[in-house]
């Protein structure tokens, strides 16, 4: 478009993350803004300076004037125009997702994890208000910003969990409803060997490679549709471990507990196996929307709703304790036969 380019540059024409265009258009075009959380995962930010990367910019030709105001992610953003809700009500909470279920989950000290299953897997760890540098491929990014001071995490993502069951539904036709495959998978003690490692659009965090694919390894006359429910079941759990190990290695922090959320965290088998694969208890909130929760909390707090983080953490409500009761050859034993499994997948498909 001619002229897109000089208009860009006197700051007429702008560019920002979901957050800023909704929250500009909920102002009336009056607030072109963003969060501490959603401006570190634009690669023009710089997590260490807290200010938009000059290099970074130039690298990707983008003018500085076209990009939003970083503030913290609980505070006063603006208000909304009239015309949407008939007077202005102010926004001021604002966070990526997986940050803002992190913040919902109340991880507010160092070595905090939480875990979401749903499509894939999120885990976030709360590294405290120093970044702490991956050596082990994962995301080193901001968690929040909070009374002028920010707090990082670490995250890894896994591209399929939940979508295994889905893939057993969909494409294998072993169970109807998603549902039934606690059902199913409870129906036997363990998966007698097989392996399922959902790699159908690669791999993510820790292994990072798109030229891996699914696999089934273990099978026998004797496997049947409960051995390939639970063995999907626990490819979640065994891909969570992989990246809590990896975490754990950057950090130096051992993790006490992870708390997790999401659709799939209904399924006790999962969450059971996953304390035993960790060798950690895993602990489920009564409230499992934590990602709207987080920015619910962050709202509250920059209006007096709630006082401070401790309120907020003594807002958390557990539902359900998972403790690990696997004997440790056991859990070894079977991690090891999933990282073999793993390597047999990784650089299938030609590059």
């Amino acid at each position: 478009t001619p002229g897109l380019r000089q208009r860009a540059e006197r700051g007429e024409v702008l560019f920002g993350t979901v957050d800023s265009f909704l929250t500009w258009r909920l102002t009336g075009g009056r607030q072109h803004v963003t969060d501490y959380s959603n401006a570190s995962r634009t690669l023009m930010y710089n997590i260490h300076t807290l200010d938009w990367d000059d290099e970074l910019l130039r690298l990707l030709d983008v003018p500085r004037a076209m990009l939003p105001r970083v503030l913290d992610s609980s505070g006063m953003f603006g208000e909304t125009d009239p015309q949407w809700f008939g007077r202005g009500i102010p926004i001021t909470g604002i966070a990526g997702d997986q940050q803002a279920a992190t913040f919902g989950q109340a991880c507010f000290d160092q070595g905090d994890a939480k875990n979401t299953y749903g499509t894939g897997c999120f885990l976030l760890m709360n590294t405290g208000e120093v970044p702490v540098p991956s050596q082990n491929n994962l995301v080193t990014t901001i968690g929040w910003g909070l009374n002028g001071r920010v707090t990082y995490c670490l995250e890894g993502s896994v591209f399929v969990a939940g979508a295994v069951v889905q893939w057993l539904r969909d494409g294998l036709g072993v169970i109807r409803e998603s549902a039934e495959v606690e059902r199913l998978a409870a129906q036997v003690t363990d998966s007698d060997g097989v392996y399922i490692v959902p790699a159908f659009v690669g791999l993510g965090a820790p292994h990072w490679d798109p030229y891996a694919r699914g696999a089934i390894f273990g099978l026998t006359r004797g496997t049947t549709a409960a051995h390939l429910a639970r063995a999907a079941v626990e490819s979640m759990a065994f891909q969570s471990r992989d990246l809590l190990e990896a975490m754990q290695k950057d950090a130096g922090v051992p993790l006490a507990v992870l708390k997790v959320d999401g659709g799939a965290t209904v399924n006790n088998e999962l969450l059971q196996f996953q304390a035993d694969i960790v060798n950690a208890p895993v602990e489920r909130p009564q409230v499992s929307e934590t990602t709207a929760l987080g920015a619910a909390y962050l709202a509250g707090l920059a209006v007096g709703y709630w006082t401070d983080t401790e309120e907020v953490a003594r807002n958390w409500r557990l539902d359900r304790r998972f403790e690990p009761a696997m004997e440790e050859a056991e859990r070894e034993s079977r991690y090891t036969r999933w990282r073999k499994a793993v390597e047999r997948s990784l650089h299938w498909e030609e590059r």
